[in-house]
């Protein structure tokens, strides 16, 4: 079955082999002074993000975590040292490093912890943006166990009844192993849509198509340069509590509790960008639960394929052509473009050839 969660208007993008556009993007962090080994980390989590059709989380974030590196705000080679640790449990300093490196090694340890001792838990500060935040849910899935995300992020919305941003998107994921493929894969924002998406909207020259975001006068805009440049996210529910909108901002609050607080990292306003001018101070938070503690794992595997049938049988809405289950379509579209190739903007390519010149690293092919 061929499937894309974002098809892509063919004028506007041009498809690029996975395999090339990580070894190019591991080629640019390396070339930056990121060890090889970390290069393809960062790589592996930008790509993954455009093969699962995650174009705001994806290659074309690369500007980003470039600018971050150039202005030294986040260190190329960090020593990641554990603070505190428990026979489950573990606090990380990143030491400013690229956040993708820090998250893979915090989730590696969780996975560790939990297949010897049943649970891991590991908080992590002084880190940067991870990328998806599924990525590394899917790690501990890979391993047959329940994975959870989480992390803070720059202030970049609004809490309910307030002007300006306050607080972060504060993602949070949560993935967990089925008979069947594909594992069931809950990566959501707090906010109604991430920064990305208007990043995204940005770059085709398009207005949002529904109301996610406010000006600094507390209107609802559609308009991404007025968003990207003063405006403010609205929480999940939206701008009024009628629809919902103080159960997002609570649950953006409670992943700055377990991201910024616990940890000792920042959280609100303290919280940094990439590229400065002060040190991001990302906070983190994982766990990864053996299932094993509850039952056999094989009756659980079971009864997560009965669960997705179960919800994809039921009787559909007239003005819905199918229900999915989280992470189906993603993982679709990652079926898909691994034998298509990834769709990347031209906007993007543009910013490949002034990097690949800059640096002296060779374009993937079909660029």
């Amino acid at each position: 079955m061929e499937y894309e969660k974002v098809p892509a208007p063919p004028e506007e993008y041009v498809r690029v082999d996975h395999r090339e556009l990580r070894r190019f993007v591991a080629d640019v962090f390396e070339r930056l002074g990121v060890l090889r080994g970390d290069a393809e980390i960062v790589a592996d989590v930008l790509v993954t993000a455009d093969l699962r059709g995650i174009e705001s989380h994806g290659v074309a974030r690369l500007r980003r975590y470039v600018d971050g590196l150039k202005a030294g705000t986040v260190n190329p080679r960090p020593e990641i040292k554990a603070v505190r640790e428990s026979r489950c449990t573990a606090l990380l300093d990143g030491d400013r490093g690229l956040g993708q490196v820090v998250g893979c090694r915090a989730m590696e340890l969780a996975i560790r912890k939990a297949e010897s001792d049943m649970v891991g838990v590991v908080g992590v500060r002084n880190s940067n943006h991870y990328g998806i935040a599924g990525y590394y849910a899917l790690m501990a899935v890979e391993r047959k166990l329940i994975g959870l995300s989480l992390t803070n992020s720059r202030p970049l919305a609004c809490h309910t009844g307030a002007l300006g941003r306050t607080i972060g998107t504060n993602p949070i994921a949560l993935g967990a192993p089925a008979k069947t493929p594909p594992p069931f894969l809950l990566d959501m924002a707090t906010t109604i849509v991430p920064i990305g998406k208007f990043e995204t909207y940005r770059r085709k020259g398009l207005e949002a198509p529904a109301d996610w975001a406010i000006d600094s006068r507390g209107e609802v805009t559609r308009d991404p340069e007025v968003v990207l440049r003063e405006g403010a996210l609205l929480p999940l529910g939206g701008l009024l509590e009628v629809t919902g909108g103080h159960k997002g901002y609570g649950l953006s609050v409670a992943v700055d509790i377990l991201c910024g607080l616990l940890t000792g990292a920042a959280w609100g306003s303290q919280v940094g960008g990439t590229a400065g001018p002060k040190p991001s101070n990302v906070g983190h938070f994982f766990a990864a639960l053996n299932v094993e503690a509850f039952m056999p794992l094989s009756e659980f595997l079971e009864r997560v394929d009965e669960l997705k049938r179960y919800l994809k049988s039921a009787r559909k809405h007239p003005n819905f052509k199918e229900i999915w289950v989280h992470g189906e379509r993603s993982w679709l579209t990652m079926q898909t473009r691994l034998r298509k190739g990834v769709p990347v903007h031209k906007k993007t390519v543009e910013y490949f050839r002034e990097v690949s010149g800059e640096l002296g690293v060779k374009l993937p092919r079909g660029i």
